[in-house]
């Protein structure tokens, strides 16, 4: 089996970064399953669609708080 017929998981973690993962394999801590698991580029296009901003969740809260 290649790796594009492998199974994946998306996982995320706290800073609200994604990765691909494989499935059925225990998870990594500090990340938790995002919901969807495919095919890796099924799950990479689920990444790219939902992952807009590359930034670590506290880059984020930091740079909006600076503008408020």
């Amino acid at each position: 089996m290649n790796d594009a017929q492998l199974q994946f998981d998306v996982v995320i973690n706290a800073q609200g970064q994604y990765s691909l993962w494989p499935a059925g394999k225990p998870m990594a801590s500090g990340w938790s399953e995002a919901g969807m698991r495919g095919e890796r580029q099924v799950c990479l296009d689920y990444i790219n669609e939902h992952w807009i901003d590359m930034r670590p969740r506290s880059l984020r809260e930091q740079s909006s708080a600076s503008f408020q």
